[in-house]
C-alpha cells in the first residue's frame, strides 16, 4: 500500500510557470522577485515590513540579533517546539529558558513563562502549535508589562487569524516558514514581518553578510559609488529569485489551502469523534482561526504508555504519522547542556501520547476514512 503521507506540497502549473520564468531571466539572487513577494506577503498579513530568508531558521536568527539578543540574556521558549526555536538564541550566545505547554492545546503556557521571566530575560518566544495561534494578547501583555521583545513563531500558523486579525501583527516580529509542509512553500524559506523599521533594516543588513549598499547608511562618507560597507557580523540568508517565484504564485492559493486543512480537520472532528481512549486536539474557539498545520490527536492515560506501538501499526497500515515534536530540553545536545527531564511535565506528557495524523491540501475523504478506520480497529484491539 502506498503511504499517506503525514503532509505535502501542493504545486500546480502556475507555480511552475513563476518558477521558469525567474529561470529564464537576467536574475537568479537579489532581484525583482523577491522585492514582490515581501510586499505581497505583508499586505495579506497587514504588516508594513517583510524580509525574506533562505529558511525559518535563518529568520529566527535574525529576528533575535534584531532583538539585541547577546550573550547573558535569557529567551524564553517553549518546551514544545522544533529546535530551531532555542537554537537560535544559543547562536547568538544567549540561554534558551523553556516554558512548559497548556496540556490541551499543546501551546506555551502563559503562567508558566511568567513565572519564568527573570531580571536576565531580554525577549519571550511562543510557538503557535499545529498552526494555533498561542495567547498572543495575554503574551503581548506579558512582554510590555516586563520591556521584553515580543517575537512570534509562527511557522506554522500562515493564514491563520486571531481575534479577528491575521496572524502576523500582534508581535514585534513574527516568523513564517515556507518548507514545504507550511501553509505555502518555497521549497525551503522563511519571514519575518515587522512594523518596525528599524528592525527591518536590521533584519535585511543581516541576511546578506551585515553589508549595507545604502550611501545613507554609511559610517565612513565620501566614497564612490562602488563602495559598500559592512555594519555589522552577518550572514548568507539570501532567497534566492526562484523560491520567491515559487512563494508569490503560492501565496495566491493560501486561502484555498486554509480552507482546504480547515474542512479536512472538521471532517476528522466527525470520523474521529468518541472512539475510546483517544483525544482530539480543540476545534478553533471563537476568537481563533487555526491554520490547521498539524492534526494532533493524543492517547489517554490509559494507553499513552502504548503511543509506540500504535504508531507502529499506523506506519504499516500505510498511514504516514508523526510525532510533534521532542521536547527540545530532552535533546541529547540540550541534555548535555544540563537540561532534564521533568523541566516541563505538561509538555513532556502531551508529546508522549502524540500522534500526529495526515493533513494536507489534497487529502480526500476516502484517505481520512481509511485513517479514522484503522485507529479505531487498532485501538479496539489494545
Amino acid at each position: 500500500m502506498k503511504m499517506i503521507p503525514y503532509s505535502r506540497q501542493d504545486i500546480n502549473e502556475a507555480d511552475i510557470k513563476a518558477v521558469a520564468r525567474v529561470m529564464r531571466s537576467p536574475w537568479l539572487t537579489q532581484g525583482p522577485t523577491i522585492e514582490r513577494f515581501e510586499k505581497a506577503i505583508a499586505k495579506k498579513v497587514g504588516a508594513k515590513f517583510a524580509i525574506a530568508f533562505n529558511s525559518g531558521t535563518a529568520a529566527l536568527h535574525a529576528a533575535y540579533f534584531a532583538a539585541g539578543i547577546k550573550k547573558g540574556d535569557e529567551v524564553i521558549v517553549p518546551a514544545l517546539t522544533f529546535a530551531a526555536t532555542a537554537n537560535a538564541a544559543l547562536y547568538l550566545g544567549a540561554t534558551p529558558v523553556f516554558a512548559d505547554s497548556d496540556i490541551r492545546s499543546g501551546n506555551m503556557s502563559v503562567a508558566d513563562a511568567r513565572e519564568k521571566i527573570t531580571n536576565r530575560t531580554k525577549a519571550i518566544v511562543p510557538v503557535d502549535y499545529s498552526g494555533r495561534p498561542a495567547d498572543l494578547r495575554e503574551f503581548r501583555a506579558l512582554a510590555k508589562k516586563h520591556k521584553l521583545i515580543f517575537i512570534e513563531d509562527a511557522a506554522q500558523a500562515l493564514g491563520a487569524s486571531y481575534r479577528g486579525k491575521p496572524v502576523g501583527t500582534q508581535a514585534d516580529m513574527t516568523m513564517f516558514s515556507f518548507h514545504p509542509v507550511k501553509s505555502i512553500t518555497t521549497g525551503e524559506g522563511g519571514v519575518i514581518v515587522t512594523n518596525s523599521a528599524a528592525y527591518a533594516r536590521t533584519l535585511r543588513l543581516f541576511r546578506s553578510h551585515g553589508i549595507s549598499k545604502d550611501a545613507r547608511t554609511f559610517v565612513k562618507k565620501g566614497h564612490g559609488e562602488w563602495y559598500q560597507e559592512m555594519q555589522v557580523l552577518g550572514f548568507n540568508y539570501r532567497m534566492p529569485e526562484m523560491s520567491a517565484a515559487l512563494g508569490e504564485s503560492q501565496l495566491k492559493r493560501l486561502d484555498s489551502f486554509i480552507h482546504k486543512r480547515s474542512a479536512a480537520a472538521k471532517r476528522y472532528h466527525k470520523l474521529l469523534a468518541n472512539i475510546p481512549n483517544l483525544i482530539l486536539p480543540q476545534a478553533g474557539r471563537s476568537h481563533e482561526q487555526p491554520a490547521w498545520h498539524l492534526y494532533p490527536v493524543r492517547l489517554s492515560p490509559e494507553v499513552a504508555h502504548r503511543r509506540d506501538e500504535i504508531f507502529t501499526k499506523l506506519r504499516k497500515a500505510g498511514i504516514g504519522v508523526q510525532v510533534h515534536h521532542v521536547p527540545v530540553h530532552l535533546h541529547h545536545y540540550y541534555e548535555k547542556l544540563a537540561y532534564k527531564k521533568g523541566l516541563c511535565p505538561n509538555a513532556e506528557a502531551f508529546v508522549a501520547s502524540e500522534i500526529s495524523i495526515p493533513l494536507f491540501p489534497g487529502i480526500t475523504l476516502k484517505q481520512q476514512t481509511y485513517i479514522a478506520r484503522e485507529i479505531r480497529e487498532i485501538l479496539a484491539r489494545l
